[in-house]
């Protein structure tokens, strides 16, 4: 059977798992009746809530006797190693542009990745259907895009497609019958090539996608580079250095047909391949025959650029809440992630029971403690910090940089340019974008982005939108201001009490509730002024025996303040610690014992 192997590419929420939703419906690959939940690609949980996608997942689908192979990316630049694998297992790419949003930080990073490799991709311009869209313009900037990204001839003569993904049409012409998308599945099979690989040669496939299978084990994924792979044939498997790490036999050969893993005898070159029954094997080994000695080139991966310190919980409440809390499970959970998940790194930290995970991005990252903690995991995560670097040839200090888009009301423009000046932000560009909304670029530290997208949605009431994409190394901006508030830190071990926050409300923000549990050095609330207070939020009212009728019912508290996993990371401070659990997410200062934070305190200010 003939074969197409393509990636849908594209920015975040730009519609690419919908789409393959209607190409999974359209090329007959579900019943008439049968039941399918929408974004039917999207099946981890995480992925469900958030409306994003963070695995790269394939899937296959029959059109006129071809076998059509399909690949759906994740939109984040957070997510973006695993777009940067998939890559290596097509002959092309389907990227899609929404009609309003227009080309965004995510569209680059994506097509950059697709033309470095060589791809011509197929422009969709997605979602012309939404009242604001503007098809022509955003055609326009498609192609200054692709010019700006030194693309060669053929590359710049991309064929296009207006579609609507959610409808299910998509036609060469804008205005078009609009019936079905059977003009995306015709131009696939014209525009991509087959892959064209040499079946005679002895067997070898890159590992691209890693997963845990509960009654299969690990399970592999690639595409299979040279010859056949056929079921109990034995392999060796080889690292990108050229060293033989494990020998085995290929028990279990499965392809993709809709959206199920189906186990066949034989697969050939050119065709996608999940295996199982390799114990070593990893992201990016070159799985093969015997008779081959070196490895198949694998494609680098952009380093990352933020870390973080997980350590054991060890608060009073550790190990009440969760199943697994000791270090040695928290470090296998870690290093098996880094071997799924080529763009994270692990290593063990100086400090004791601690490990320091690197990744691209703050949502990356959170997207991972939310997972351990789901599983079971107790853990403390330490303040994000970027990761320097020394320049070769100059020696000079530099720091990660990102180019950041934000979409505001114009009324929100003049606070959000100034909150982002103090952050060392040099503004790029700035230009209406319709709707009374102005876009404004920025080169910025990423430093200066961690802690500031809550205070973002605050300053823009919620209708702002930012973008961001890694720019690259950059001379060091010099120092930035932190936090201006200091912290409320309980004195005390026991229940919060109502009477003893409605006294301490006047003193800042809470963030906790009557009848919570709370413990000497754990963070209640927020000063309303720079420096850190020690309170007591379990003083009980003193007891006498006269009563004033309906006194104490008058003892009203201002809701707490509430904080997400992700706004605690970026909120706290370097001395300061977020506690995850499987039931609560709490701040509290790395040192609990006042007087033991007060020693600490005096060895950093000696050291500066």
């Amino acid at each position: 059977m003939e074969l197409r192997n393509v990636a849908i590419i594209a920015h975040v929420d730009h519609g690419k798992t919908t789409l393959v939703d209607q190409l999974l419906k359209q090329s007959g690959t579900f019943r008439e009746n049968q039941q399918v939940a929408e974004r039917a690609m999207d099946r981890n949980d995480l992925e469900r809530e958030r409306g994003i996608t963070i695995l790269a997942k394939c899937t296959a689908v029959e059109w006129q006797g071809v076998k059509l192979n399909i690949v759906d990316t994740p939109g984040h630049a957070d997510f973006g190693g695993e777009v940067e694998r998939i890559l290596s297992m097509v002959d092309g790419v389907v990227l899609l542009v929404d009609a309003a949003e227009s080309v965004l930080p995510q569209t680059k990073f994506v097509l950059g990745k697709a033309l470095k490799r060589g791809l011509r991709p197929i422009v969709v311009v997605n979602k012309v259907d939404r009242q604001d869209a503007q098809p022509d313009q955003v055609h326009n900037e498609i192609f200054d895009l692709f010019a700006s990204m030194d693309a060669n001839d053929e590359q710049l003569d991309f064929p296009m497609l207006f579609a609507s993904g959610r409808q299910g049409w998509a036609d060469e012409e804008l205005n078009g019958p609009r019936k079905d998308l059977s003009a995306l599945f015709n131009l696939i099979l014209r525009h991509v090539p087959a892959p064209g690989l040499d079946v005679e040669k002895p067997f070898a496939m890159n590992a691209a996608i890693l997963e845990y299978d509960n009654f299969l084990g690990r399970i592999l994924t690639g595409r299979v580079e040279q010859g056949v792979a056929r079921l109990n044939m034995p392999v060796k498997v080889l690292r990108p250095d050229g060293t033989q790490i494990e020998t085995g036999r290929l028990t279990k050969l499965m392809t993709f047909r809709g959206l199920e893993r189906v186990p066949v005898e034989s697969v050939q070159a050119g065709d996608i391949l999940a295996i199982a029954g390799l114990a070593d094997g990893t992201i990016p080994d070159t799985i093969c025959s015997p008779e081959i000695m070196a490895p198949l080139p694998s494609m680098p991966v952009d380093p990352p650029t933020l870390a973080m310190t997980f350590r054991v919980n060890d608060g009073p409440l550790g190990g009440r809440e969760g199943k697994k809390v000791t270090s040695r499970q928290i470090r296998e959970r870690l290093f098996r992630e880094s071997e799924g998940n080529v763009a994270i790194r692990v290593k063990d930290s100086e400090e004791t029971d601690a490990f320091e995970v690197a990744g691209r991005g703050e949502l990356q990252l959170g997207v991972l403690i939310e997972t351990m903690r789901r599983e079971g995991f107790e853990l403390t995560i330490g303040r994000p910090k970027v990761l320097m670097q020394d320049n070769p040839e100059t020696g000079a200090r530099e720091e990660p940089f990102e180019d950041v888009l934000v979409d505001v009301d114009e009324a929100y423009t003049g606070v959000v340019v100034e909150k982002l000046s103090l952050r060392k932000a040099q503004m790029t560009d700035m230009r209406p974008s319709g709707a009374g909304k102005t876009r404004v670029s920025f080169l910025m530290p990423s430093r200066g982005l961690i802690g500031y997208h809550s205070e973002f949605l605050t300053d823009t009431r919620g209708t702002g939108v930012m973008n961001r994409l890694f720019a690259g190394y950059h001379p060091y901006a010099g120092q930035m201001e932190g936090r201006i508030k200091g912290s409320l830190i309980s004195n005390s071990d026991g229940e919060a009490v109502q009477y003893a926050l409605f006294y301490l409300q006047e003193r800042g923000t809470l963030f906790v509730t009557p009848g919570e549990r709370v413990f000497i050095g754990m963070i209640i609330g927020e000063n309303s002024r720079e420096d850190d207070l020690e309170v007591n939020p379990i003083k009980e009212k003193k007891l006498t025996n006269i009563r004033a009728a309906g006194k104490d019912d008058a003892l009203l508290l201002t809701p707490p303040r509430r904080m997400s996993l992700e706004q605690a990371m970026s909120y706290i401070e370097d001395d300061e610690l977020v506690e995850v659990t499987p039931s609560a997410v709490r701040i509290r200062k790395r040192y609990l014992d006042p007087n033991e934070r007060k020693r600490n305190a005096r060895r950093a200010e000696a050291a500066a």
